[in-house]
């Protein structure tokens, strides 16, 4: 892999990539630590950085075979770093192989194949980097050209280091606004979550009205300290919305640890989720819903490593009729936010940028977005596929572009991977003759979906 060029298929991609390669990086979308930002405590190892909470990583590694103890267990750095570089010497066209060699050549100036063979010459210059260079949280963020953080937050969270970040300098950290725990009735923990939120809100939620109430003023909170967006996990769909007093009965089953049915659980979901995108279009904020995960698949590890530990997958289940008559249903009333949908399932491309574009506002330019390839679809076919959908439906120009979604601080590769694809999908068309060159309107389009979309779109 030589990184100059690559994925850059003619001059034509190496043209339009020269438009995209100095625009900052806007990240509206990720699970970075706000806590870890401000504390800026020098990193101790490439293993720390790169290995440590890295889900992808880890799933690679466990079906390879490799051992817990060198991914999650006590293993050393050099260890694990081995078994990992081993793996990864393998995965041709995964991913992983892209993002990890585009990471070493931007970050630490290793441009060779990282592999069983070179793992211990990477591994000690990459240290010998991140100490003389001090590498660090901001310090990453700001080398990475990064003027905005979009931190993911539950609405219990007092957003105490978002307000000692308010003044941090060359990048922005803000919230967002994450309620999943709020409607995940179906949980064995979900009364002490409410413990929790009562806390932070002030608010004796013994009701379902109480709780909406504190997750209303949570709202108001979070708009204060600088919050743009929400986002939602949106595991099942239905189109049945309840009555109030029909999901104040849902809620005293929950909090009294009755049976639920699934029926009642997803009816619960939905009709809160209704409730809270007319609070977010009060506020003008952007509503994100990540569409059909089937999480913790392993039950067994799910009960020994926990959630976000490398064992989700995608869902399948139907998106077109509880898609529309949802976004419909806000629509009557003249409450649809800006909204972005995204999919884990790569069928749903048209079901879902076709919907969006059902859903136009008068001065609001792509209103209703689908956004970028997600997770498992956030590879170089998922991406130009996605991509494809959107100039199809003549949706790319007001594109909000790539999200780094990520736990790392080294992720924002992802977003010159990204770039580089963009780039060489635009390239290919004028290349065939499908669209004549025409380089101002091209420059402002890569400029756009780059960058300048994602900032307009949350203002």
């Amino acid at each position: 892999m030589h990184m100059e060029d690559f994925l850059l298929n003619g001059k034509t991609a190496q043209k339009l990539y020269s438009f995209a390669k100095e625009m900052p990086i806007f990240d509206y979308h990720c699970h970075l630590s706000p806590k870890e930002i401000y504390e800026d405590l020098p990193f101790q190892s490439i293993t720390q950085m790169w290995l440590g909470g890295d889900h992808y990583k880890w799933r690679a590694m466990r079906y390879a075979g490799v051992a817990e103890e060198y991914i999650t267990g006590d293993k050393d750095d050099y260890e694990k770093f081995e078994a990992f570089a081993k793996v990864l010497g393998r995965l041709i066209g995964n991913p992983l192989h892209h993002w990890a060699h585009m990471e070493l050549a931007m970050y630490f100036g290793v441009d060779k194949p990282l592999n069983e063979y070179t793992a211990r010459e990477i591994f000690d210059t990459c240290n010998d980097v991140i100490k003389n260079k001090r590498f660090s949280p901001k310090y990453l963020i700001e080398h990475s050209n990064v003027t905005l953080v979009a931190t993911t937050d539950d609405p219990a969270d007092d957003l105490c280091y978002h307000q000692k970040l308010k003044d941090n300098g060359s990048f922005r950290v803000i919230p967002t606004f994450r309620p999943d725990r709020a409607f995940k009735i179906e949980s064995a923990e979900y009364k002490e979550y409410l413990s929790t939120l009562s806390a932070t809100s002030g608010t004796d939620i013994s009701d379902y009205a109480a709780l909406m109430k504190a997750l209303s003023d949570r709202l108001d909170f979070f708009d204060i300290t600088g919050c743009r967006s929400s986002d939602h996990s949106v595991e099942g769909l239905n189109h049945t919305y309840l009555s109030d007093s029909k999901l104040e009965i849902i809620f005293q089953k929950a909090v009294k640890n009755e049976a639920l049915t699934q029926t009642e659980i997803d009816s619960f979901k939905i009709s809160s989720l209704l409730k809270m995108a007319k609070e977010y279009y009060k506020h003008d904020f952007v509503m994100q819903l990540h569409l059909g995960t089937i999480r913790n698949n392993n039950i067994r590890n799910f009960q020994t490593l926990g959630a976000d530990t490398g064992f989700d997958s995608p869902n399948d289940f139907d998106m077109a009729v509880p898609v529309s008559r949802f976004l419909d249903c806000l629509d009557q009333t003249n409450q649809l936010p800006r909204t972005i949908l995204y999919s884990l399932n790569s069928k749903d491309n048209l079901v879902l940028a076709s919907q969006a574009a059902n859903f136009p506002k008068e001065n609001s330019p792509g209103h209703v977005q689908y956004g970028s390839a997600w997770w498992f679809c956030d590879h170089k076919d998922g991406i130009t596929e996605q991509l494809k959908t959107l100039l199809s439906q003549g949706m790319l120009p007001f594109f909000v572009g790539m999200l780094t979604d990520s736990r790392s601080y080294l992720s924002y590769a992802r977003h010159d991977y990204f770039r580089r694809i963009l780039c060489s999908l635009l390239a290919s068309y004028v290349d065939s003759g499908e669209y004549r060159y025409q380089e101002e309107i091209l420059k402002k389009i890569v400029h756009n979906v780059s960058y300048y979309n994602a900032v307009e779109f949350f203002k």
